[in-house]
């Protein structure tokens, strides 16, 4: 399988510290859209990453979707249950999370992408502020993880993937906004999974 986009993207990173969270193999190729805009045109029509080449040459586009289909060929290792109350709550913790990296991601674009005298501050403090409010409803599941030390379960779920990389992506984004002020317990557990192999091979 072939990976395509930069670390830097929470999104494109939650699918790759899924990949090495369940040993499968890939080859992780390096493409921006808004520098090599023909080059991920091509690779995906919307030009968004992630994008993810199966075996058989069959390109998934969109983060959940190639995430889905991860935990279909997963099995019983899946990241997110299958059924039932366990996967609404599961994905409504990555919704959140989810919710929060796209917030941090249209601050930091209303910068990128205006004049300096065109940005709209009113519009970046209210984006922050959601990114922010998303990471202390993740930092009080942080707080209370019992015995098993995940957000959710007896084990590591996406939820705590895309907690983590939410969290680690604002901090690096944002880092005027001092986020490991704000939620001090995902903080903590942020940094106990950024330890691992699957983070360590994913840094941006």
């Amino acid at each position: 399988m072939k990976l395509y986009g930069r670390m830097l993207s929470p999104f494109v990173r939650r699918v790759a510290a899924s990949l090495e969270t369940l040993d499968m193999p890939y080859e992780h190729v390096e493409v921006a859209p808004f520098d090599e805009w023909e080059r991920a045109q091509a690779i995906n029509p919307v030009v968004r990453i992630p994008a993810l080449e199966l075996d058989d040459g069959e390109v998934l586009i969109d983060s959940a979707a190639i995430l889905d289909h991860l935990d279909e060929v997963a099995g019983a290792r899946a990241l997110t249950p299958r059924n039932g109350k366990p996967r609404r709550d599961v994905l409504k913790l990555v919704a959140i999370a989810v919710g929060g990296m796209e917030k941090t991601v249209g601050a930091v674009y209303e910068h990128r992408f205006h004049a300096k005298e065109k940005v709209e501050e009113a519009w970046v403090a209210r984006c922050e502020s959601q990114a922010i409010s998303a990471l202390k409803a993740l930092d009080g599941l942080a707080a209370n993880t019992g015995p098993s030390g995940w957000l959710y379960g007896d084990a590591i779920s996406q939820a705590d993937i895309s907690a983590t990389v939410a969290f680690s992506f604002a901090a690096m984004a944002r880092p005027k906004l001092g986020v490991a002020d704000h939620v001090p317990s995902l903080a903590a557990f942020a940094e106990r999974l950024e330890a691992t192999p699957a983070f360590q091979n994913t840094k941006p």
